[in-house]
């Protein structure tokens, strides 16, 4: 696994291990690398942008499965500077990902199962969509170059001639470990009343518990074929109504509501459109070809079970 001590490659270790397989993971910290080594698992330190180290690490390994979680997601996120944040996380699905499938070729692995975004849907359409709907790749910076780059990702996952390519587009995360977790920048940012509604908050949210996710991941070791499928739960959802909702679980007060034009003074076009104009997906697929199912089927679900949010 490449990258398997971040939000969901911790849970993802776990599962694994759990169901009696063989884990070999990579990270960048060696402290990290031992608290893997700790559960179980073998870790490799580093750098996945290290080419020649990333395909000795596959080659080692001889792995059946590879399964790519690469990102670097770390640090605040600032809407302003989403196209810096986001820059190394594209670079890793574009250049990373051909070099990691190759080596897995090489090293005799069958499969590939590689991370990708369920929330790249054009703006315009019916409220919800599946996998073959519309993208938002025409969208101007700095959306629409995170969509070309995740499309760019995914088609060289799914055309590789030597392995199956299963790409299974995650929604929002929640849970322990992530932003949307206990500690995590949105759900401390809605503790404390810091992060507001943006105009009518009708932008459609797919989520998804980092369990829910981890287990479905675990399902594309050995079901589904070749191909693109939504990890979500049932309830795609509204800002305004999961980011209240979220505040209560975090012990906060409701989150105040701004008008779209000062959100644009504050973060540019992006974020504030994605609140009012974002689509939600449908999982439909992956419970039926992955034979999945969330433990929260919905994140009213994950947002109340004791525990859940860490």
């Amino acid at each position: 696994m490449a990258g398997a001590t971040g939000a969901i490659g911790r849970p993802l270790v776990a599962q694994l291990l759990q169901a009696g397989h063989e884990v070999v993971g990579t990270s960048r910290s060696p402290a990290r690398a031992e608290t893997l080594r700790s559960t179980g698992a073998e870790a490799v330190v580093l750098d996945a942008f290290d080419s020649a180290a990333l395909r000795a690490a596959v080659l080692t390994a001889a792995p059946d499965v590879v399964v790519h979680q690469l990102t670097s997601l770390g640090g605040t996120l600032k809407p302003r500077r989403y196209d810096e944040w986001i820059a190394t996380t594209n670079r890793l699905r574009t250049e990373v990902t051909p070099i990691l499938l190759d080596a897995a070729y090489e090293a005799g692995a069958h499969r590939a199962i590689v991370q990708s975004v369920s929330f790249m849907l054009a703006f315009e359409g019916p409220p919800v969509g599946d996998e073959t709907s519309p993208d938002a790749r025409h969208e101007p910076p700095p959306f629409g170059p995170v969509v070309q780059a995740n499309l760019a990702m995914e088609s060289a996952v799914t055309a590789h001639a030597g392995l199956e390519g299963l790409v299974l587009r995650y929604g929002y995360f929640y849970g322990p470990g992530t932003s949307i977790g206990r500690g995590g920048q949105q759900y401390e940012d809605l503790r404390r009343r810091r992060l507001p509604i943006v105009g009518t908050g009708a932008g459609l949210f797919s989520l998804v518990h980092v369990d829910d996710a981890a287990a479905a991941t675990v399902q594309a070791l050995d079901h589904g074929t070749r191909g693109v499928y939504n990890i979500v739960d049932d309830e795609p959802a509204p800002k305004r109504e999961w980011m209240p909702a979220l505040a209560a679980a975090a012990g906060g007060k409701s989150p105040h509501h701004v008008p779209t034009w000062l959100a644009r003074l504050a973060a540019g076009n992006f974020l504030p459109k994605m609140a009012e104009h974002q689509r939600g997906s449908s999982s439909f697929k992956a419970r039926t070809e992955l034979d999945w199912a969330p433990r929260y089927p919905s994140w009213r679900d994950g947002f109340t079970a004791p525990g859940a949010l860490g």
